[in-house]
C-alpha cells in the first residue's frame, strides 16, 4: 500500500510523463488482462494479419492509459511550466557533425583566445615590476606559469568545468541554475507542495514494454553517494542563509566578469600600442593613450555586427597571431638557452620561494595573468560547443603560448634586464612589424571574449529575475546564444576608455584585472563543487580533492592580488559593488513585488462568479500579461472596476523564464481554462467570453517574438488545446479541470481513460475495416474530395490534421507505441478524419457499436470545430494586448533605507530601463496598461 500510494503521488506531481508508472502488482494483474483480451481479439480476427496484431496492440494501449482515477487537480501551472521536455538545449548537448564541429572551433580562435593569446604581451613585466635579481628566478617563475596554466586552464576549465554546462551554456549563472534544477534554491516563491517533481526513479514501477509486457524494476537502497546528494539539497532548500549565501556568490562572479569586460580591453589595447615606442620614442604616454582610446571605441563599434561574422574576421587574425609566438618562441629557445625546459621539474617553484619569500608570494599576482581569460571560455561555451572548444584549445592555443612563455625566458636569462619590454626585445628585428600589428590586432581581439561573455551573463541574469531590462538581439539564426546588447555595450566601451584615461599604464590595470579573475575562479570551484555533489554524485574522496586543490591554490593568489588592493584592485571591486548593488535590489523586489502578487490572486470561481457577470463582452482577442503561474493577478479586478468590459476570448499570459538555456517551439505554451462556451449568467456560447491561462516558457537564452508572430503562435497552440481537452473526455463539470499542452494528452486521458480507451478501439476498428474491405479505393477517393471540399469551403480545417489510418500505418505507429510510448492523437483520427467520415454519406460494413462510436465523436468534433472557428475569427478581429503597470512603494511604516531604496532607486532602475511593451515588441496602437500601486 505504501508504494502505491507513492507511486500515486509520482503520477500526481508528473502528469507531463509519457510513460505511465505502476507497481509491480498491478503490472502483472494488466499483464494478465492485457493477454486475455489480445487472446479473445486473436480468435475474432484471424484474416488479416496486420489486423490480428491490432487487438493486442490496443489492449497494449489501454494499460498504458491506465492512469489512477481521481486525481484533484491544482491551480497551480508551476509544475507544468517548470518541466522543459527535450527541446532544446543548447550547443553542447547535441551531437553535432565534424564539419560543424570544425567550424565552431575555427571561430573559437577568434572569439575566445585572444586574451588568453595575448597574456605573453605582459605576463613576465607585471611579474618582475622591480627587475630580475637572479636568473633563475626566471626559472621558477616558468615553471609557475607552465603548471598554473596546465591546471586550471586545462584540468579545472577545459575538462571539468565545460562537462558542468547547462544544456550547453556555461558560465556562474549557468552553474547556479543547474543547481537550481536540482534543488529548489531560488528566492522567488514560485514553489508549492503540489508542485513537487519527481522522477521515475522515485518509485518503484515498470514501464510499457515490448508487446505491452510491464518489466519489473528492483528498488535499491541508496548508495551514500545518493545519502550525501539528498543531505545537500535538503542543506540547500532548507536554510535561508545557505540560500541567499549561494546567489549572492553567483552575483558577485557575475558584476565581476562584467567588470573585466571593462578591464580586458584597456590593458590588452594599451599594452600592444606601447611596442610603437620601439620605433617611434618621440611617443608621449598621453598620445599612446589616445590611440588606445580611440581603438577601443572601434572594437565596440564593431559588436553590433554580432559575435558570428566577428569570430569569423577575427579567427583567421588570432591564428596567425597563435603560430607567429610560438614561432618566435622556438626560436628564442634554440638561440638563446635550451636549460629553460628544465622548469618542468616544480622543484624550481619551491626553490623561487626559498630564495625570494614575500616577493615570490607578491609576484603571483603577475603569474595569474597568464591565465587571464578562462573564465571566458566557460562563460561564452553557449556560443560554441565542448568539443570545439576542446578541439581549438589542446591542438592550437596551448602549444603556441607555453611556446612564447619558453622563449621569453630563455630571452631573459641573457638579457634580464630587458624584462620591461620583453616581448617586443625578444622579436627578431625583421619580424618587428608584421609582429606589431598582428600584436594589436590581436589583443583588439581578445578583447571580445570578456565582451561576449559579458552579454552573454547579463542575458542570464536579466531571464532570472536579477537584472534590470535591457534589450538582448540575437546575432545569429544559425548558431543560438550569440548575443549583442546595445545599451550594455555603450557602458562598457565608457568604462573602458575612461580606465584607460585615468590610469595610462597597464601596471595599475593588471592590479585590477589580476582581482576579477582570481574571484571569479574561487566562486567557480565552489559552484563546481555544489554541482559534484547534488549533481554529479562523485566520490566524497575526488570532491574533497579537488575543492581542497583548487580552492587552496586560488586562495593564495587572491590573497596576493589583495596584499596590492591599494594599488589598483580597488577598481574592479568598486564598480562589482555598484553592480551586486544593482542586481540584489532589482531582484529584491522583483521577489516581494512576486509575493505581494501571490498573496492576492483571485480564483476561477471568483472571475466566473463576480467578475464576468459585471462585463459586456468586446470583440475581438485579449492577451493580459502577468507574472503568476498561479491564479489571476489582482489587477484583473482592478481593471473591471475601472472598465467593465472583456474581450470574447481573453488570455492570461505569463512570460517564464525556465533556468534552462532553451525550451523548444513545440513545447512553449501550456493552458488552463477558466471558463468555457455556455458558462456564467448566460448560457449562449456566442455571448459567452472564453478565459484561459497561458504560460510561455522561454530558455534563458532563447529570444522573445515580435508581439504578432507571438499572438499567432499562441492562438495556434490553444487551437490544440481545444481540440485535445475536449476530444480526450476531459469532465467539463470540473472547474479548472482542462489542463495544459501539451501534458494534456497524458492527463485528460487519465481521468476517463475508459472512455478513451473505447474510442480508440472503435476509431481503430473502423479505420482496420474500412482499409481492408473491396472497396477500398472508393473510399480513399471520397476522403481526398471531402478533404478537397473542407479546405475550400467555409474556413480552414482545425489544426492538428494527422497521417492517413492505413493498415501499414497504423501497424508502424502501434510497434513505435510499443517500443517508445506514444501519444493518443497519433492512434485516434483528429477533428478533420470524422468530419470526413461523416461526409462520405455511409460506413459500409462497419460493426453497429463502432457506428455509435463515431456519431458521439462526430457530435464532439463539431463543437470542437465550431470553438476553433470562433477563436479563428476573434483573432481576426484584432488583439489587444495589456500590461498591468504596478508602481512598487514601500509600506508607510517601513525604515528610512528600505524607502530610499525602494522609493527612488528601484523607481529611477524601473524609469530608465525598457518598459515591458518594448521588451515584448507591442504596437502602441495595441497596447492598453492597467497602473496600479503596491505596497511592499
Amino acid at each position: 500500500m505504501a508504494q502505491q500510494a507513492a507511486v500515486d503521488h509520482q503520477l500526481t506531481a508528473g502528469r507531463g510523463i509519457m510513460v505511465p508508472v505502476c507497481t509491480a502488482a498491478a503490472a502483472a494483474a494488466a499483464e494478465g488482462r492485457n493477454m486475455a483480451a489480445g487472446n479473445n481479439k486473436r480468435q475474432k480476427q484471424q484474416g488479416s494479419s496486420c489486423c490480428s496484431e491490432h487487438d493486442q496492440d490496443m489492449a497494449d494501449l489501454e494499460l498504458a492509459l491506465a492512469l489512477p482515477m481521481g486525481v484533484q487537480r491544482q491551480d497551480s501551472l508551476y509544475r507544468d511550466a517548470t518541466r522543459a521536455g527535450g527541446g532544446g538545449g543548447g550547443n553542447g548537448s547535441q551531437q553535432e557533425g565534424w564539419a560543424r564541429t570544425l567550424r565552431l572551433a575555427f571561430q573559437c580562435v577568434g572569439v575566445l583566445y585572444g586574451d588568453i593569446g595575448t597574456s605573453p604581451l605582459y605576463v613576465y613585466s607585471s611579474t618582475f615590476t622591480g627587475g630580475i635579481r637572479d636568473v633563475d628566478d626566471l626559472l621558477g617563475v616558468l615553471s609557475l606559469i607552465i603548471y598554473s596554466f596546465l591546471l586550471f586552464t586545462i584540468i579545472k576549465y577545459v575538462y571539468i568545468a565545460l562537462r558542468a554546462n547547462d544544456d550547453g551554456d556555461g558560465g556562474t549563472f549557468a552553474l547556479y541554475s543547474l543547481i537550481s534544477r536540482h534543488a529548489k534554491v531560488s528566492l522567488v516563491p514560485n514553489h508549492q507542495p503540489e508542485d513537487e517533481l519527481h522522477t521515475t526513479d522515485d518509485a518503484m514501477g515498470a514501464v510499457l514494454g515490448k508487446r505491452g509486457s510491464m518489466r519489473r524494476r528492483s528498488v535499491q537502497m541508496a548508495s551514500h553517494r545518493e545519502q550525501r546528494a539528498v543531505w545537500v539539497k535538503e542543506l540547500l532548500e532548507t536554510s535561508k542563509p545557505v540560500r541567499i549565501s549561494l546567489f549572492l556568490v553567483t552575483i558577485v562572479a557575475a558584476a565581476m566578469v562584467i567588470s573585466d569586460a571593462c578591464l580586458t580591453p584597456a590593458i590588452s589595447v594599451l599594452s600592444a600600442v606601447g611596442g610603437l615606442k620601439e620605433k617611434a620614442p618621440n611617443l608621449t604616454t598621453d598620445q599612446i593613450v589616445w590611440i588606445t582610446v580611440g581603438i577601443l571605441v572601434l572594437l565596440f563599434a564593431v559588436q553590433r555586427f554580432g559575435t558570428h561574422k566577428v569570430g569569423y574576421l577575427f579567427a583567421p587574425v588570432v591564428l596567425l597571431w597563435l603560430l607567429l609566438i610560438g614561432g618566435v618562441g622556438v626560436y628564442n629557445l634554440v638561440k638563446h638557452d635550451v636549460s629553460v625546459l628544465r622548469a618542468f621539474n616544480p622543484k624550481y617553484i619551491l626553490d623561487y620561494f626559498r630564495r625570494n619569500g614575500r616577493d615570490a608570494w607578491v609576484s603571483l599576482g603577475g603569474v595569474l595573468l597568464c591565465f587571464t581569460g578562462t573564465e571566458a571560455l566557460f562563460a561564452d561555451l553557449g556560443y560554441f560547443s565542448v568539443r570545439s572548444i576542446q578541439l581549438s584549445f589542446g591542438f592550437g592555443l596551448v602549444p603556441a603560448v607555453l611556446l612564447a612563455y619558453i622563449g621569453q625566458a630563455a630571452f631573459l636569462r641573457r638579457y634580464p634586464e630587458q624584462v620591461a619590454n620583453t616581448f617586443y626585445q625578444s622579436t627578431p628585428e625583421a619580424m618587428f612589424w608584421p609582429t606589431f600589428v598582428l600584436a594589436l590586432a590581436a589583443s583588439v581581439i581578445g578583447s571580445q571574449a570578456m565582451i561576449s561573455c559579458a552579454f552573454a551573463t547579463i542575458s542570464h541574469s536579466q531571464a532570472l529575475g536579477c537584472f534590470p531590462r535591457v534589450k538582448v538581439l540575437h546575432t545569429s539564426r544559425q548558431y543560438q546564444g550569440q548575443l549583442y546588447i546595445p545599451e550594455v555595450n555603450f557602458l562598457l566601451a565608457l568604462v573602458a576608455c575612461v580606465v584607460t584615461l585615468a590610469f595610462k599604464t597597464t601596471a595599475v590595470i593588471a592590479e585590477a584585472h589580476g582581482i576579477c579573475v582570481v574571484l571569479v575562479m574561487l566562486i567557480t570551484t565552489l559552484l563546481l563543487t555544489l554541482v559534484m555533489l547534488l549533481v554529479w554524485r562523485v566520490n566524497a574522496a575526488c570532491v574533497a580533492l579537488f575543492f581542497a586543490v583548487f580552492a587552496a591554490s586560488e586562495s593564495v593568489y587572491l590573497s596576493s592580488v589583495l596584499y596590492r588592493f591599494a594599488h589598483g584592485g580597488y577598481i574592479p571591486v568598486a564598480m562589482s559593488a555598484l553592480l551586486v548593488a544593482v542586481m540584489v535590489l532589482w531582484h529584491y523586489v522583483h521577489v516581494k513585488r512576486y509575493k505581494y502578487e501571490l498573496e492576492r490572486t483571485v480564483s476561477h470561481e471568483s472571475v466566473v462568479r463576480d467578475l464576468l457577470p459585471r462585463c459586456r463582452t468586446v470583440p475581438g482577442v485579449g492577451l493580459f500579461y502577468t507574472d503568476l503561474v498561479q491564479g489571476i493577478p489582482p489587477v484583473f479586478p482592478y481593471l473591471v472596476d475601472k472598465i467593465p468590459s472583456i474581450h470574447a476570448v481573453l488570455l492570461f499570459v505569463s512570460v517564464k523564464h525556465l533556468p534552462v538555456p532553451h525550451i523548444d517551439a513545440t513545447e512553449r505554451f501550456l493552458f488552463r481554462q477558466v471558463t468555457e462556451a455556455g458558462t456564467g449568467t448566460d448560457s449562449s456560447p456566442s455571448s459567452t467570453p472564453r478565459v484561459f491561462r497561458c504560460v510561455a516558457r522561454y530558455g534563458y537564452r532563447d529570444p522573445l517574438e515580435e508581439a504578432r508572430d507571438f499572438a499567432a503562435s499562441l492562438v495556434e497552440r490553444l487551437q490544440y488545446y481545444i481540440r485535445d481537452v475536449n476530444l480526450y473526455g476531459v469532465d467539463h463539470q470540473q472547474p479548472g479541470a482542462k489542463v495544459s499542452y501539451p501534458s494534456s494528452r497524458c492527463d485528460s486521458m487519465g481521468v476517463a481513460r475508459q472512455r478513451s480507451v473505447m474510442m480508440l478501439r472503435q476509431s481503430s476498428a473502423a479505420s482496420y475495416y474500412s482499409y481492408t474491405t473491396e472497396t477500398a479505393a472508393t473510399t480513399t477517393q471520397q476522403l481526398q474530395l471531402a478533404r478537397s471540399r473542407s479546405t475550400s469551403g467555409g474556413g480552414p480545417p482545425p489544426p492538428g490534421i494527422l497521417h492517413s489510418a492505413s493498415c501499414a500505418e497504423r501497424a508502424d505507429q502501434l510497434a513505435r507505441a510499443r517500443s517508445t510510448g506514444i501519444f493518443a492523437e497519433e492512434m485516434l483520427t483528429p477533428a478533420e478524419s470524422f468530419s470526413e467520415l461523416s461526409r462520405m454519406g455511409s460506413i459500409g460494413g462497419m460493426q453497429q457499436q463502432a457506428a455509435a462510436a463515431v456519431k458521439i465523436s462526430l457530435e464532439e468534433m463539431a463543437r470542437i470545430e465550431e470553438e476553433q472557428r470562433f477563436i479563428e475569427r476573434e483573432m481576426e478581429k484584432g488583439v489587444v494586448y495589456i500590461l498591468g503597470e504596478s508602481e512598487v512603494v514601500a509600506r508607510p511604516h517601513s525604515s528610512l533605507l528600505k524607502k530610499i531604496l525602494v522609493n527612488y532607486a528601484y523607481a529611477f532602475l524601473r524609469n530608465n530601463c525598457r518598459q515591458g511593451e518594448k521588451m515584448l515588441a507591442i504596437p502602441k496602437s495595441q497596447l492598453l496598461k492597467v497602473g496600479m500601486s503596491y505596497e511592499i
